[in-house]
């Protein structure tokens, strides 16, 4: 063979090459890649665990309401008031027993 067409041949193969070698890294990475087909499994089961931990801020954020709406200054519940008043104040007896609302 001579070197011309040694040369002519390496020049030919050398695009689809580097053709081929991008287009395998970004096949790799759309499957195995940190967003890839393997991802979406960790992203269900994060997704589950997200959605729990949503329940329970829900669950937390309307409890907290009730209690914010029961020291509204326009209609507060006496009771809650004078049980957090007095607990801030450090004006409880030791004789006294508080029954929290909850």
């Amino acid at each position: 063979m001579k070197r011309g067409t040694k040369r002519g041949l390496i020049q030919r193969a050398a695009w689809p090459a580097v053709a081929l070698v991008i287009v395998g890294t970004f096949a790799g990475h759309a499957i195995a890649g940190p967003n890839g087909l393997f991802a979406w499994r960790g992203y269900s089961q994060n997704l589950e665990k997200r959605k729990l931990e949503l329940t329970a801020l829900q669950t937390e954020r309307s409890r907290l309401r009730h209690r914010s709406a029961l020291l509204d200054p326009r209609k507060a519940d006496p009771d809650m008031a004078d049980e957090l008043v007095r607990q801030d104040l450090g004006l409880i007896r030791p004789d006294e027993v508080i029954l929290p609302l909850e």
